[in-house]
């Protein structure tokens, strides 16, 4: 029964997205249903198929390998802190810290011209797939490795250059994106094998959204990919860039344990506020579980676990990825409580894999004022709630694909 509620959930958002498109006439079908005819194939092929699971916990594995690799240094400055927790890995050691080593390798590969490289031929092959416009398919495999706002920063020229509506077509994809330089993170507190699965899905998911919400027709003449900066020209001396590049990790550290703690405790002033009106069930978890419920049973849910599934989907919105993360870290490597159950350890670990939340449209939003002209930079700003919604979507769209091959 479940599995027909799955099922029946994944037509669900489609026909969300539909209903609440902007231009329901120009929807390319046939290059939507290619793109979410391929997505399912990569769901089943990740979670069910012998060499895709091989090639997912490999995967895993190789992210598992740097951050024990970045322990070493944090052994050598900290020693303390990987025996503060009962000998135990905590949020600063597993996921904050080995970002000053995944951040400047995978800098480096970009520094070689070879992550370039890839992201180049793997968006002609999904452009030639898919039937999306050349530049929204390398700009969905560019975002994997640059992240939301640095992949719309070198991509400053393509943006003046398209018009508004296709700008929106980029604003909803990067709601979805990951930086390739967390996933190592990522992989330390939910199961590794899961965070590599909706990565993919998240990619696809994103086209196939964003062309129902959104559909644009782009002219062959159009179709064109300027030049991306940074390709061409005299590259800064190695050390130079590499220790911009340690710098730059360095920030992201600070500017991610700043926004969990604050968002955390601000959570907890909020409920203790609501706590002073003597309804105990007047929480936010409770409240995102309300709000969030009808989607949560959509993805193959009792109501008693929708429900919480809910309140952590909520959560992650309104805050981020991280704060839910931490929370559920425990349980779902344990596999216990909510988490014995496989397929709810597999869609909140997908729906989590992904930026969309409150903040992102923040930095989305003033990123495009910095790079495109006002009109576009207004068009955008005006369509805020569909950039939130294609993000929730796409998540929504990921989880229960992938849900769907494990129970």
């Amino acid at each position: 029964m479940l599995v027909v509620v799955n099922i029946i959930g994944i037509g669900a958002f489609v026909l969300i997205a539909y209903a609440l498109s902007n231009n329901r006439r120009q929807i390319q079908w046939r290059s939507v249903s290619t793109v979410l005819a391929l997505e399912l194939l990569l769901a089943w092929l990740f979670t069910q198929f012998s060499a895709g699971r091989a090639a997912v916990l490999w995967s895993a594995q190789a992210f598992s390998w740097l951050v024990s690799a970045a322990s070493k240094g944090i052994a050598f400055a900290f020693p303390e802190w990987l025996t503060s927790n009962n000998g135990g890995p905590n949020f600063v050691t597993a996921a904050l810290l080995p970002m000053l080593l995944v951040v400047p390798l995978f800098d480096i590969l970009a520094y070689l011209r070879f992550l370039p490289w890839v992201i180049k031929w793997v968006g002609k092959g999904l452009s030639k797939i898919t039937g999306q416009p050349k530049f929204e398919a390398f700009f969905s495999i560019e975002m994997i490795f640059l992240g939301n706002t640095e992949v719309l920063a070198v991509s400053k020229a393509q943006l003046q250059r398209i018009s508004p509506q296709r700008n929106l077509t980029l604003a909803m994809m990067a709601m979805s994106c990951v930086s390739a330089a967390i996933i190592g993170s990522y992989t330390q507190m939910v199961p590794g094998q899961y965070v590599l699965t909706a990565i993919p899905l998240n990619i696809l998911g994103s086209i196939a959204v964003s062309a129902l919400l959104n559909p644009v027709h782009v002219p062959a003449k159009d179709d064109v990919i300027v030049q991306v900066e940074g390709e061409a020209g005299q590259r800064e001396p190695f050390f130079s860039f590499l220790g911009g590049s340690i710098l730059g990790a360095g920030k992201l550290v600070l500017i991610i344990a700043a926004t969990v703690i604050a968002f955390v405790s601000l959570g907890e002033l909020i409920n203790q506020i609501l706590g002073l009106t003597g309804w105990s069930f007047l929480t936010l978890e409770n409240i995102f579980g309300v709000l969030m419920f009808p989607f949560a049973w959509l993805l193959g849910f009792s109501v008693s676990d929708a429900f919480q599934l809910a309140q952590y989907m909520g959560t992650k919105l309104v805050t981020n990825e991280f704060v839910v993360m931490g929370e559920v870290s425990k349980a779902m490597m344990a596999g216990s409580g909510l988490f014995q159950n496989a397929h709810a350890r597999i869609v909140l670990a997908v729906f989590l894999t992904s930026f969309a939340n409150f903040g992102t449209i923040g930095m989305i939003v003033a990123c495009f004022k910095g790079l495109v002209n006002q009109e576009t930079n207004d068009y955008i700003a005006a369509r805020v709630p569909e950039m939130l919604l294609a993000g929730i979507l796409v998540s929504l769209l990921s989880s229960a694909m992938a849900g769907l091959f494990v129970w």
